[in-house]
């Protein structure tokens, strides 16, 4: 529905020190383009219905907003700001808040194979955000978004969550929003003595079952307004749109977990690169130190070698990373498709992407193989007084062995040949 607003709070204040938030939901809209957004709030006081996100303006605490809309034009939305006041400010609403966020980053989360999940730790004075961006079923899977050190904000507060829409409608759904207090390690387990009444248990209850009937009784009012949508079953199937774009998100959720594997691969290869480097470097100035004429030749040739090893290998990186680059734009060119129109489109993106992933595999695979090979390199001894791996009696002795078991076998075959023609 346009132009609606609406929050929703805590009855109660909390006085965590520390906290931590789970707040789970979905934002949908039939458009590219959504609006106004979603927040999550921590304030003083209990915010009214109001301008910012569906809550009141001049709040005391902080505001993490979830902007679908870009009002000013930057193409930076949809974003998550982190915004703090202490209630003498008034939210910037045509420049997204972007002179008054304390933090922020770029994140779609409208239209998502599954819900988003924002993850809001406030811990000795510092706020994190960590989002899941809905693309994979993992509960834990977030990333993270961004963080404020040295945080002030009110002993004492209210929890609430609020959306709005504006010009074009957006559904915004909370599923889930979890409250946990913190505490550090080895600290007292604060006293349940703040837990709800049971007399407050039972209102809340006879409230929740009270607005259970109300909403069957719309439902029952709705279908007797539209008896034309009774009895049909068409939303039970999957339409040819909705089984290409699961298609799609199953395919780019396929994506992003080998993206991220690629990445966690590339890391490792970056710090087994420098700490070979510094490695070598280390013996070949410890030997520099002590080496003298051809001696410190080979050094210089050996690092001389180890440079250009460590330049094709950066130069390989830079092209993997240049490689994963371009197939996150694609996957975020994939994102904004739909429908039967743009299946031929849908599928060469994904032939790209897929190309570009097989050169990424090929070349991380070479360059373990080459690390493998650098490891594993067996080392020569050292110049005199030790020339040989092998001494001259040991050389003898092995010979005398290897030469008593041949006259041993050739006694052995005689014999056995004699013996076998004696029975003809």
């Amino acid at each position: 529905m346009r132009s609606q607003k609406g929050s929703v709070w805590t009855k109660n204040k909390v006085a965590f020190e520390n906290w931590e938030i789970e707040v789970t939901f979905r934002v949908t809209g039939r458009g590219r383009i959504g609006a106004d957004g979603l927040a999550v709030w921590y304030t003083e006081q209990q915010g009214l219905d109001g301008p910012v996100f569906g809550a009141a303006d001049y709040w005391n605490g902080i505001g993490i907003f979830f902007d679908s809309f870009d009002n000013d034009g930057k193409k930076n939305n949809p974003a998550v700001l982190l915004v703090g006041n202490n209630g003498k400010l008034s939210y910037d609403h045509q420049n997204d808040g972007s002179s008054q966020a304390l933090g922020s980053c770029l994140r779609d989360f409208r239209n998502k194979p599954y819900p988003i999940r924002a993850k809001v730790t406030y811990y000795q004075k510092t706020l994190t955000v960590m989002i899941n961006n809905g693309f994979t079923p993992d509960k834990e899977d977030y990333e993270f978004c961004a963080k404020v050190d040295n945080m002030i904000i009110p002993s004492e507060g209210y929890f609430g969550i609020s959306a709005a829409t504006g010009g074009l409608a957006d559904d915004h759904d909370v599923l889930s929003f979890l409250t946990f207090q913190l505490t550090e390690p080895g600290g007292e387990t604060p006293s349940p003595d703040t837990e709800i009444p049971e007399k407050d248990k039972e209102k809340y209850q006879e409230e929740f079952e009270h607005f259970q009937q109300e909403l069957d009784k719309k439902k029952e009012e709705f279908q007797k307004e539209h008896p034309e949508i009774q009895g049909e079953a068409t939303d039970i199937y999957e339409s040819v749109s909705e089984r290409e774009l699961r298609q799609i998100f199953e395919g780019q959720n396929r994506i992003h977990l080998e993206i991220k594997q690629l990445n966690r691969q590339l890391d490792m290869i970056l710090d087994e690169q420098r700490r070979y480097v510094s490695v070598v470097t280390d013996q070949i100035a410890g030997r520099g130190t002590n080496s003298h004429g051809q001696q410190g030749q080979i050094a210089n040739e050996e690092l001389d070698k180890v440079l250009k090893n460590q330049e094709k290998v950066s130069h390989q990186v830079n092209e993997m990373r240049s490689y994963i680059t371009d197939a996150l734009k694609q996957v975020g060119v994939v994102q904004h498709t739909g429908g039967a129109g743009a299946a031929y489109e849908t599928t060469q993106h994904f032939n790209d992407i897929k190309e570009h992933l097989h050169v990424v595999k090929r070349d991380i695979e070479h360059l373990v193989q080459r690390n493998v090979a650098l490891n594993e390199k067996p080392k020569c001894p050292e110049l005199p007084p030790f020339p040989s791996c092998l001494s001259t009696v040991h050389f003898f002795i092995f010979v005398a062995v290897q030469s008593i078991l041949f006259i041993a076998y050739i006694m052995y075959r005689s014999q056995q040949e004699a013996a076998a023609k004696k029975f003809f």
